[in-house]
Parts: structure tokens; C-alpha cells; sequence
């Protein structure tokens, strides 16, 4: 049930936004041109991007220049909510791709991108790097046949060659363009 993954990997995510050190939210993510703050940013933004595409708006609250835990917090719980609500969560608008469900855009784009940003905040802050290999197998297969649409504009960077004998999650940083 897409409702349980998004459950799952937000939490990875969370731990990782909570064990930010007060002093590192500035500092450089592998994401270039950002912040550990701006990762945090860019999966809040998610959240509010998809609650428009169906219509709705998120209630304000925290901000992430305020207080980044407490605005991922409450993004994270509106999205929850909204995927735990199977009127919402199956609630049919025009995506990027054609007719498509909250759900549905969730699991492919949110899910990936609550994996991959976990690991670049856990780098930009000093964190733990290790993510669930369960999660980065399911990310890196439903993201290989997407290859030349990952290299867009505001996507990812242009893939790596992974080191010899490289792990599943090594060789799917190396694949979104991450220097590990």
C-alpha cells in the first residue's frame, strides 16, 4: 500500500531531519547549489506541489527558514493524511505524464525523492548515510528506465561511473549523479 511506503520512508527521512546538528543547516548538500535546509525545502515544496495538483491547499504552519523539523513535520503529516484518506489519496488530475492519482504521483516521484534526499541531508550534515537497501533496490529499478528524463533541468546530474564492485546503493548515487 503506497499510504505504508510513504510512512516508511518519511520516517527514514525524518530521523535524518532530526538529527540534523542546529549549526549544519547551511551547510552544502550534494545537491548543487543547496543547502541541508534547502533539501528540506524541496520535500515540503513536494508536498504543497501535490496537494495543489489535486486541488487542495496545505494549512501554513512552521516554516522551513523558522524551524525545518517542525515544517517537514507537519508537511509530512498533511501528506500522510492525505494518502491515509483513500478519497483523497486516489483523487484523479492531469500530471506531468497524463491522468494520474495523488497516490500514484506520490509513490513514483515523493517515494524516490524521500530516499535519495535522505542520504544527501545524512552527507550535507554528517549523518547517517546508510539507507534500507529494500528501498534504494525499489527506487533504483523504478528509476533506470527513466534515464534521459532524470537528466533534465532542476532534476539530477549527469550520471557517474560507480567504483568497482560498488554496493545497490553506491551504484544508485553514482546513477543520479551523487559523488560518494
Amino acid at each position: 500500500m503506497i499510504a505504508d511506503r510513504f510512512r516508511t520512508l518519511a520516517a527514514a527521512f525524518t530521523d535524518r531531519v532530526e538529527a540534523v546538528p542546529a549549526d549544519r543547516w547551511e551547510s552544502p548538500s550534494p545537491c548543487e547549489g543547496w543547502t541541508a535546509r534547502d533539501v528540506v525545502r524541496h520535500m515540503v515544496d513536494n508536498v504543497d506541489m501535490f496537494h495543489g495538483m489535486i486541488g487542495e491547499e496545505r494549512p501554513s504552519g512552521k516554516t522551513v527558514d523558522d524551524d525545518p523539523v517542525a515544517a517537514w513535520a507537519e508537511a509530512r503529516d498533511a501528506m500522510q493524511g492525505a494518502l491515509d484518506d483513500p478519497e483523497t489519496a486516489t483523487r484523479e488530475y492531469d500530471g506531468f505524464f497524463g491522468r494520474t492519482t495523488l497516490e500514484q504521483s506520490v509513490d513514483r516521484f515523493m517515494c524516490a525523492d524521500l530516499v535519495v534526499h535522505a542520504w544527501d541531508l545524512a552527507r550535507a550534515t554528517g549523518g547517517d548515510e546508510k539507507l534500507d537497501p529494500d528501498a534504494v533496490h525499489e527506487v533504483f529499478t523504478a528509476l533506470q528506465p527513466m534515464d534521459e528524463m532524470l537528466r533534465a533541468p532542476n532534476a539530477f546530474g549527469p550520471k557517474l561511473d560507480p567504483p568497482a564492485g560498488a554496493d545497490e546503493q553506491i551504484r544508485l548515487l553514482a546513477f543520479l549523479g551523487r559523488r560518494v
